[in-house]
C-alpha cells in the first residue's frame, strides 16, 4: 500500500471507530473526517465541498420534504383508521401495521412512513390493552424492508444508483429494486407476523414531560358544511362511526342551542360543540370536512405561516373572567381560540362565550412568528412541546398526486431523479400542502451534512487506488467461490458494517469496492451493487445504525440487546432469501 492509500484507510477506520464510540454526532464525525482528509492532503481543497452539490443531497432532502407533506396530509393514516376497526387480534393488527409501513416506505422515505404510522400503532395498542413495544420494533424492521422496493425508499438505493451510472452510464431506475425488495418485504412480513414473540414482554416507555402534561379533554367548535358525511346522520350514528372518540356536548342550529339527544339528526350549517383528545378531534374534523371555528378568518398582513400552540392561563392573565368574544382575541391580537380544556369539567358552551379561568388550557391558532409574543401579552405559559394538527390546513390527496407524478416521471426516464423530486418538493410547498417552516423542519440536516462531507472522503478510496486494491484482495479470496457465494459475501459484509457505520456512509464506502470486486471476478456489477444497497438498508441488530430503529427505541421502552433478539434471525433470513433473489433479478453474466 502507498502512503496515500494508508492515509485514506486510516481516516475511514478512525471515522468508523468514532461512529462506534458514539461520543459525537454522526454529522460531526463526518466533518472531522473531511477536515482530517484535507489536512493529510488526500482531499484537495477545490474538491472539499463537491459533496454538497451532489445529486444525492438534493434527492434525499427533497424526499424528506415529500415524506413530510404526505405525512401531514393524513391520507394514509385515514385509510388505516378505516381498516383498524375491523382488525382486533394482535397478530392481525401487527401484520396490518407492518404491511402498511412496509409498502408506504416504498413511496416515501422509510423514516417518514414509520413516523406517520406510529400514532396508529399507539391507538391499536391502547384498544388491545397491550404494550406498543409489540408493534413498534417489527414496524421499524418492516419500514427498512419496504425501503428496498423503490429508488426513493432509502438513501443507500439513491447512492448505489449513482455508482452504477458512473460505471455503466445507466443508473438504477425507480422500480429496478422492486423484484428483490418486494420478495424480501413479503418474506419479512411473514416472519414478523410470528416471530414478534421473541421480543421481551412488558417493555414500556417511561412517561415523558409532554405525556405528563397531555391534556385529553378539549372542547372545540365546528360547523357542518354542505357535502359532509355527517349530514342526515343521528348523533348516535355520528359517534359510533367515529368509535366514540369524541363527544357532542351541544348543537347550535340557527343560533339556538340544543341538547345532543342520540336520535337528533344533524343538518347542514349545524355548529357542533365537540369534546375529546386533540388527535381525535383533528381526525373527526378532517374526516367529515367540518369547518373549525375561525379557520376562514384573515391573518394579519405580513405575518408568516399559521400554526397552533397549547398554553395554560396564568393567575395574572387578562383573560381571567372574560370571554374570547368579548375580549376580541382575533381583532386585537390576531390569534384564534380554537379549543379549551378545564380540569374535571366538560364544557358545553360556544368557544366565544366560555368565561375563561386561571388554569384553563387553551389552543391558540395564529401566525407562528406572533404566537409566542402574544402569549406574554395574554399572561399565558406554553405547555410542553407536542405536535398538534388541530386547526392545521390539510390538502388531502394533493401530496400523493405530486409524489405519483414525480415517480412516474423518473420511472419513465423523462427527467432525472434529482430534478423530478426537487420540483415535486417545491410544488408541495408552493401549493400549501406543506408550509415552508414545516418543510425545513422535515429536512434532516445532519444527514445532508454527513452526506456532503463524506462523499469527498469516501471518494479518496477511488482516487488513491484503494478501491482497486481492496477489490483485488476480495477477488483473490473469492476466486474459488460460486457466484452466489460472492454475492452473499458482499451482502453479509454490508450488513455487518452498517450497524456501526451510518447506512449511507456504508454505501459510500462499500459500493465502489463491490463494483471493483465484481469486475475482478469477471462479473457484471449490478448484482453486487444491489447486494450492497440491501445490506446497508437492513440494520436489524442495533438501535443506532438506522434512524427508524432509533425512533422506536424510546417509545417502545426497548433496551440495546432487544434488537438482536428479533433482528439476528431476520438478518439471516435476508441473507438466505436475498442472495438467490438478487441473482435471479440481476444475473452476473
Amino acid at each position: 500500500m502507498t502512503l496515500p492509500q494508508i492515509l485514506s484507510v486510516s481516516v475511514l477506520v478512525g471515522m468508523m471507530l468514532l461512529f462506534i464510540w458514539g461520543r459525537f454526532r454522526y454529522d460531526l464525525v463526518a466533518i472531522m473526517a473531511l477536515l482530517a482528509a484535507l489536512a493529510l492532503g488526500i482531499v484537495k481543497p477545490k474538491h472539499a465541498f463537491s459533496g454538497f452539490s451532489d445529486d444525492i443531497v438534493i434527492i434525499v432532502g427533497s424526499a424528506l420534504v415529500l415524506s413530510g407533506a404526505v405525512q401531514r396530509s393524513g391520507a394514509i393514516e385515514s385509510a388505516m383508521l378505516l381498516l383498524q376497526r375491523r382488525v382486533r387480534r394482535i397478530r392481525s393488527q401487527l401484520l396490518l401495521l407492518c404491511a402498511s409501513v412496509g409498502f408506504a416506505s416504498a413511496l416515501v422515505k422509510n423514516i417518514g412512513a414509520l413516523a406517520m404510522m406510529m400514532p396508529v400503532a399507539f391507538q391499536m395498542a391502547k384498544r388491545s390493552n397491550t404494550s406498543p413495544a409489540v408493534f413498534l420494533m417489527p414496524m421499524s424492521f418492516a419500514s427498512l424492508l419496504g425501503g428496498l422496493i423503490t429508488l426513493i425508499g432509502t438513501s443507500p438505493n439513491i447512492i448505489v444508483s449513482r455508482v452504477r451510472e458512473e460505471m455503466t452510464g445507466e443508473p438504477f431506475r425507480m422500480f429496478d429494486y422492486a423484484p428483490v425488495g418486494l420478495g424480501l418485504t413479503v418474506v419479512g412480513l411473514v416472519f414478523l407476523r410470528f416471530a414478534y414473540r421473541l421480543l421481551p414482554r412488558g417493555r414500556r416507555a417511561a412517561p415523558t414531560l409532554g405525556e405528563a402534561m397531555d391534556i385529553q379533554d378539549y372542547v372545540t367548535e365546528a360547523e357542518i358544511p354542505a357535502g359532509s358525511p355527517a349530514i342526515d346522520e343521528t348523533v348516535s350514528a355520528f359517534r359510533e362511526r367515529h368509535e366514540n372518540e369524541v363527544h357532542v356536548t351541544a348543537i347550535l342550529r340557527s343560533g339556538i342551542r340544543s341538547s345532543p339527544f342520540p336520535d337528533t339528526t344533524l343538518k347542514p350549517e349545524d355548529v357542533l360543540i365537540l369534546a375529546g383528545a386533540p388527535d381525535s378531534l383533528e381526525r373527526v374534523i378532517a374526516a367529515d370536512g367540518l369547518e373549525l371555528e375561525g379557520q376562514h378568518r384573515d391573518k394579519p398582513e405580513g405575518s408568516g405561516s399559521v400554526g397552533v400552540l397549547e398554553a395554560v392561563i396564568g393567575t395574572d392573565s387578562p383573560l381571567i373572567g372574560r370571554t374570547a368574544g368579548r375580549l376580541g382575541l382575533h381583532e386585537r391580537f390576531g390569534v384564534n381560540l380554537i379549543a379549551v380544556s378545564r380540569q374535571d369539567e366538560r364544557l358545553a358552551t360556544r368557544l366565544g362565550e366560555i368565561e375563561l379561568r386561571a388554569g384553563d388550557v387553551i389552543v391558540l391558532q395564529g401566525p407562528l412568528d406572533l404566537l409566542f409574543e402574544r402569549l406574554g401579552e395574554l399572561g399565558c405559559l406554553p405547555l410542553a412541546e407536542r405536535t398538534l394538527r388541530l386547526g392545521s390546513a390539510r390538502k388531502g390527496l394533493l401530496p400523493l398526486a405530486i409524489l405519483a407524478v414525480a415517480m412516474l416521471a423518473t420511472a419513465t426516464g423523462y427527467v432525472p431523479v434529482a430534478v423530478a423530486f426537487f420540483a415535486a418538493a417545491g410544488l408541495t410547498v408552493i401549493s400549501g400542502a406543506l408550509p415552508v417552516r414545516e418543510a425545513y423542519d422535515h429536512i434532516e440536516w445532519p444527514i445532508l451534512v454527513m452526506l456532503g462531507a463524506l462523499i469527498p472522503v469516501s471518494d479518496t478510496l477511488r482516487t488513491t487506488g484503494t478501491t482497486d486494491l481492496i477489490g483485488d484482495w476480495l477477488s483473490h479470496f473469492a476466486a474459488t467461490l460460486p457466484p452466489w457465494g460472492a454475492v452473499a459475501l458482499i451482502l453479509a459484509a454490508a450488513m455487518a458494517v452498517t450497524p456501526f457505520l451510518n447506512n449511507a456512509a456504508t454505501v459510500l464506502v462499500m459500493a465502489p469496492i463491490a463494483a471493483t470486486f465484481a469486475t475482478g471476478l469477471g462479473y457484471r456489477p449490478e448484482a453486487f451493487l444491489m447486494a450492497t444497497a440491501i445490506g446497508a438498508g437492513c440494520d436489524f441488530l442495533t438501535p443506532i445504525g438506522h434512524q427508524c430503529n432509533t425512533l422506536v427505541m424510546g417509545p417502545g421502552g426497548y433496551k440495546f440487546g432487544d434488537y438482536a433478539r428479533l433482528g439476528a434471525p431476520l438478518s439471516l433470513l435476508v441473507l438466505a432469501v436475498g442472495t438467490p433473489l438478487i441473482l435471479w433479478a440481476w444475473p452476473v453474466h
